[in-house]
């Protein structure tokens, strides 16, 4: 218990001289020149003075030779950067950043939670790195306007929520994207999926059918959306369009479009509906859409069915027949007063696949089934499933074990693939890969 102490207290001495040292430096600095001059020019004289800074600290209590690089990196860092948030945007490996407390901060690394050492003072200190984010792209955040989605330099998405609908103080998450694409191959090295599912997704994208990838937060939604586009030719003309720009085509010829939340009026909101109506005046080979999530799935569908066919889009549900019941639902939001057989038979016309991407217990992401859409009978919307994964149980360093298997059936899309010169052989409808 008294190390415990002690540790708080050398940690409590850290925070303080911290403090100290960055009030003392910004009454002497010329904030507004700051700000017009990069981080690398200014770097080395402020180096220089904050380490005079701390020499004179070091009377009230010695710091070792790692502390003052610290402090000096940490001091730098409020200066030009992020903060506490430095370090860990640094780290490669970290895909979420959650921080529920100013002294608690959660990171995901490989698909696993955990705590991160470093903090912030309070959450005054918090809240100024929230601003500053927000600032960047054009954003306010205060009371009157307390939630708030942005965009960091890297491509991050960022979210953030204060009080009073934040309980305990500022919250913060940010989700970040790799730098380095994950390819096609990559995810069948991961185990992710099997070679023959990735071949039925690519004919089927190159024989433009229309796919949802369906699954929950953070499961691989979008990392296999980018997936999937890199297949669309060279020579089409694609437009995308998302809330928060997340996806990364390769294609030469793409259009991305953003959504724009309301000013401080509460005016001047584009939303993705607008946004998928313009991209039909803007003579789209393929739309691809971010994530449906309310009434634009009506014009996405009306889309599908009228000659843009080839789009691709993802959806929050935990099953593929559940992702049909949400597009209903979606639809029913727009308020045009169809008989939901209707609604149904948009939906049963315009979708031709369904891909399910799952978050297994271990961290790993997994296609768990990618299902073909057949028709209706009566009322319900028919379909089959092509491949599945069939979890079995985890082995003893903690990994989930399963089988990637196809069930056998032949696609009703084969036929389509062998009309435009793409035939799949029949073993890959019969192929069966144990995850051990």
């Amino acid at each position: 218990m008294a190390q415990l102490t002690q540790a708080d207290s050398r940690q409590g001495h850290y925070q303080e001289t911290k403090s100290r040292v960055h009030e003392q430096l910004l009454t002497r600095l010329n904030l507004e020149r700051l700000s017009q001059v990069k981080r690398a020019e200014a770097e080395p004289e402020l180096r220089t003075v904050i380490a005079t800074l701390l020499d004179k600290e070091a009377e009230r209590a010695p710091l070792s030779l790692y502390e003052r690089e610290s402090i000096i990196t940490d001091v730098l860092n409020e200066l030009f950067g992020l903060g506490p948030l430095e370090a860990i945007l640094a780290d490669r490996e970290i895909s979420d950043i959650l921080v529920n407390r100013f002294d608690q901060i959660y990171v995901e690394r490989n698909g696993l939670l955990e705590t991160w050492d470093t903090t912030f003072k309070d959450d005054a200190h918090l809240m100024r790195i929230i601003e500053r984010i927000v600032s960047t792209v054009g954003r306010r955040i205060d009371e009157s306007s307390p939630m708030v989605d942005a965009r960091l330099l890297d491509g991050s998405r960022v979210n953030a929520i204060i009080p009073p609908l934040a309980l305990d103080g500022p919250v913060l998450s940010i989700r970040r994207f790799r730098t380095d694409r994950l390819g096609a191959q990559d995810l069948v090295e991961r185990e992710s999926l099997t070679e023959p599912m990735l071949q039925f997704l690519k004919v089927a994208v190159a024989c433009r059918m229309n796919i949802i990838i369906s699954g929950g937060t953070g499961a691989g939604k979008t990392t296999l959306l980018n997936v999937l586009s890199s297949f669309i030719g060279d020579k089409e003309r694609v437009v995308t369009i998302e809330d928060a720009a997340e996806l990364m085509l390769r294609q030469r010829h793409v259009v991305r479009l953003e959504t724009r939340p309301a000013n401080i009026e509460g005016k001047g909101a584009i939303r993705q509906r607008q946004l998928v109506v313009n991209a039909l005046r803007m003579r789209p080979d393929r739309i691809v859409v971010g994530e449906v999530r309310g009434e634009e799935a009506v014009d996405m569908l009306q889309a599908m069915n009228t000659g843009h066919d080839g789009s691709l889009t993802t959806i929050h549900a935990n099953a593929p027949r559940d992702a049909l019941y949400r597009l209903d639902t979606m639809v029913a939001m727009a308020n045009l007063n169809l008989p939901d057989k209707a609604i149904r038979h948009q939906v049963a016309s315009a979708i031709n696949v369904v891909v399910q991407v799952s978050r297994q217990s271990d961290g790993t992401r997994r296609v768990t089934h990618i299902s073909e859409i057949t028709g209706m009978e009566g009322d319900v919307i028919t379909m089959q499933d092509i491949f599945l994964f069939e979890r079995t149980g985890m082995n003893e360093k903690g990994k989930v074990t399963g089988r990637f298997r196809a069930t056998g059936i032949r696609p009703k899309a084969s036929e389509q693939f062998a009309s435009m010169g793409m035939p799949l052989p029949m073993q890959h409808f019969e192929h069966v890969k144990v995850i051990q």
